[in-house]
């Protein structure tokens, strides 16, 4: 058992040991009616005396012994009444060949750990520096609130002597410790995150939220609290400084610069871009007009192959003309009746036997040409496959129409996208070219997105 027994209570002059104050975080038990320090009854604790220990709060009993302080904690809820029959004070302390109210040496604080402290804290205005421009320091001030409370009681006494502890003292040296944190945070706020000083107003929301771990952590620490919340609520620029006008025309010269050399890059892209485009283009239209003209070459000999081969027999017919007329002018038909000159019949039959077969193949190729000639008149040969052409919008314009070979063309150098717009006869709106199944080969050869520079 401890010095406490909750079911035990014994009369005579005793105290009821207990905190009525309604906000506090650190408070010394004295007797009601008397003002702290003027009895000694506060640090005289008497056996038989209640010690009431409200539900977030701690009382702590502190005694000396033996030339060393010692503390005992009570966390609360707690009803009861001190006895010392089996208290592990040493006698000489508190007197036990005394019965009933026989005091002893000791204190009780009751600390409170459901009170949330508020503090306001202040920074003037001190230089913060961009690290871009580390030549003109602009003056900055900060105003905010710090919450806290202390969590752990135990290493809040380690750390602070109650019988001295006075809270006004206690929140100016937490208000000090703030400011001096985030003076710190501040000023290095602009180097550690990129933040252009000119711009520090924007981000409090950013700082904030870096300064309050720092800030809890530190005061855990130092002070044995628990932060529960930092609300910086504002960050001020001193517009009117010599540092910030300075600051402020040269960024806005950088700026200008920047920009500057940004737009020129990208009208040279551009140009670049147009100048590769229209090479493109030309050869494309080059390519397209010997690849237009070739098929109607081909569809030309295709549409007259019958015509055509007539003409090439007609040719091997006069050729063999050719050839009969020069076996007669050679005398190859005349035989030698006596000075060797006279009529050779067999020459002649030959003759006309060869003329016969190149009439009769002459006929045969005319006859053949007029009927293939109405076998077109009467489309027994089929008509060329019509082609696939569609118009493009170029510049918001429309363009074209353009066949398959010049749509993959246009696909290849950039000039058709999957998003471009295209529209054939037939179709009641611009629609884009990923939509047209018919145009998913061509698709098929758009080029890549370029990647951007730097």
């Amino acid at each position: 058992m401890g010095i406490f027994d909750r079911n035990k209570r014994k009369g005579g002059f005793m105290d009821e040991i207990r905190c009525d104050e309604p906000s506090y975080l650190i408070w010394k038990w004295h007797p009601s009616g008397v003002q702290l320090g003027e009895s000694n009854r506060e640090n005289a604790i008497r056996w038989g005396s209640s010690l009431r220990v409200k539900d977030g709060e701690v009382a702590v009993f502190v005694y000396n012994q033996d030339n060393e302080i010692y503390q005992e904690f009570i966390v609360g809820p707690y009803d009861g009444i001190l006895e010392t029959s089996n208290v592990l004070i040493n006698a000489p302390i508190i007197g036990l060949a005394y019965e009933g109210g026989t005091p002893f040496q000791a204190e009780v604080y009751f600390i409170n750990l459901a009170q949330i402290i508020q503090v306001k804290f202040g920074v003037p205005f001190f230089d913060v520096y961009d690290p871009r421009f580390a030549d003109f320091g602009v003056p900055v001030a900060v105003r905010g609130t710090i919450s806290f409370k202390i969590s752990d009681y135990r290493e809040f006494v380690k750390l602070h002597r109650l019988n001295s502890f006075n809270l006004e003292e206690f929140q100016k040296q937490i208000r000090d410790a703030v400011c001096r944190y985030v003076k710190d945070a501040v000023a290095n706020a602009p180097a550690a995150n990129n933040i252009p000083v000119i711009q520090i107003e924007s981000k409090i929301s950013m700082i904030n939220d870096a300064v309050e771990y720092d800030i809890s952590e530190r005061l855990k620490e130092n002070f044995g609290v628990t932060v529960s919340g930092v609300d910086i609520g504002a960050i001020e620029i001193d517009k009117t400084s010599d540092g910030y006008a300075k600051l402020m025309a040269v960024t806005q010269k950088a700026t200008m610069e920047t920009v500057h050399a940004q737009t020129s890059a990208n009208v040279k892209d551009i140009y670049d871009r147009q100048r590769a485009d229209a090479e493109n283009y030309a050869e494309t239209l080059r390519m397209q007009r010997e690849e237009a003209q070739y098929a109607q070459h081909k569809q030309t000999q295709s549409a007259n192959f019958a015509a055509f081969q007539a003409e090439k027999q007609a040719d091997v017919g006069i050729a063999g003309a050719e050839a009969l007329g020069k076996m007669g002018a050679s005398g190859a038909g005349n035989v030698n009746i006596g000075d060797g000159t006279g009529f050779n019949p067999a020459a002649m039959m030959a003759g006309m036997a060869m003329g016969g077969a190149v009439g009769q193949n002459m006929a045969g190729m005319m006859n053949n040409m007029m009927s293939g000639m109405n076998q077109q008149t009467s489309g027994a040969v089929p008509p060329p496959i019509p082609k696939i052409t569609y118009h493009v919008a170029i510049n918001g314009e429309a363009k074209g129409p353009f066949d398959e070979a010049a749509l993959t063309a246009m696909a290849v150098n950039g000039q058709l996208t999957r998003t471009s717009l295209v529209w054939k006869p037939g179709m009641s709106e611009w629609v884009k070219a990923d939509d047209v199944d018919e145009l998913n080969g061509v698709l098929a050869n758009v080029m890549p997105p370029i990647p951007p520079m730097g």
